[in-house]
């Protein structure tokens, strides 16, 4: 009987990592096709996609597309400023954010539920109802900088970082989670007489490494992604970013082996920054330990 039990644990588990490979390979795939296209022609691209030769080093391969998507474009100049802007502004938005989650969970001051209403109502608002308000208003903003003081925000990294900084669904998600968080370490802390602004870097921040990880990984997938407002209010290559940027290669004749090496290029930043979320959302995990 005992070897019959381990014979089914041991056929579960092969029937659970087989699900898992099958499931991984699945969101592989998409990333294989791509690098694989970005080293072929454009025709021997089109002709290998109606076949597993799509996935396949095989043909005539070689980094020319790669060459060329430079040639065509200032690829790294949109692969700058897309990495620029967006972590500053991630960075700058899990300060701003977490510091106003805070003050909705643990200050208590008049008002707070209110606002924190209004802040989440914000959530139903498509972007595109107010992408040109916000185009008119930054068009006259005032800005003093090593040139003095200028009037208008366009073609610069400002007016793509600072609209952007807060969110109500980032604030949402950092007062959801520090609600879990065991009351009694605040109460101790205040008896003690930490600050406020001690318990936040203290005592809450250390244990927020989970929700950082993943407020992080939905900002710079939203601010990565951005076309639109980049589109509005940059004209000058020197200031565009990547989703921008693709609209070369698409200009005239569109070069498909191009597209891809632009994309596979574009990619990396984003499969950089996931892999070091990742292992710090573990790591996080395991040193915390907090319990309800």
């Amino acid at each position: 009987m005992a070897m019959i039990s381990a014979d089914n644990r041991g056929l579960r588990l092969a029937t659970r990592y087989a699900v898992l490979v099958l499931i991984a390979l699945i969101f592989v795939f998409p990333l294989v096709f791509m690098v694989m296209s970005s080293l072929k022609p454009s025709q021997q691209l089109l002709e290998d996609s109606a076949n597993l030769r799509a996935f396949l080093p095989v043909g005539d391969i070689s980094f020319d597309n790669y060459t060329d998507a430079f040639r065509r474009a200032p690829v790294a100049t949109f692969v700058f400023n897309s990495v620029l802007v967006t972590g500053v502004t991630v960075l700058l938005s899990l300060l701003i954010c977490s510091a106003a989650g805070f003050a909705f969970v643990f200050v208590d001051w008049k008002g707070r539920n209110l606002l924190l209403a209004v802040l989440l109502a914000t959530l139903i608002l498509p972007f595109e109802t107010i992408a040109i308000p916000m185009l008119l208003m930054v068009a006259h903003l005032p800005w003093i900088g090593m040139e003095g003081l200028t009037w208008g925000w366009l073609n610069s990294y400002r007016v793509q970082i600072i609209p952007f900084i807060a969110d109500g669904l980032t604030v949402f998600l950092f007062v959801q989670y520090f609600k879990d968080l065991p009351g009694e370490l605040i109460e101790a802390a205040r008896v003690e007489g930490a600050s406020w602004g001690q318990i936040y870097r203290r005592i809450v921040m250390p244990l927020s490494g989970p929700i950082l990880a993943t407020a992080a990984i939905l900002k710079f997938l939203v601010m990565y992604n951005q076309y639109l407002w980049p589109l509005m209010v940059t004209q000058e290559e020197g200031y565009r970013p990547v989703m921008v940027g693709l609209q070369y290669f698409f200009q005239l004749n569109v070069a498909w082996g191009e597209v891809m090496a632009y994309l596979s290029l574009i990619t990396v930043p984003v499969l950089a920054f996931y892999l070091y979320l990742q292992k710090a959302f573990i790591a996080s995990i395991a040193s915390t330990g907090v319990k309800g």
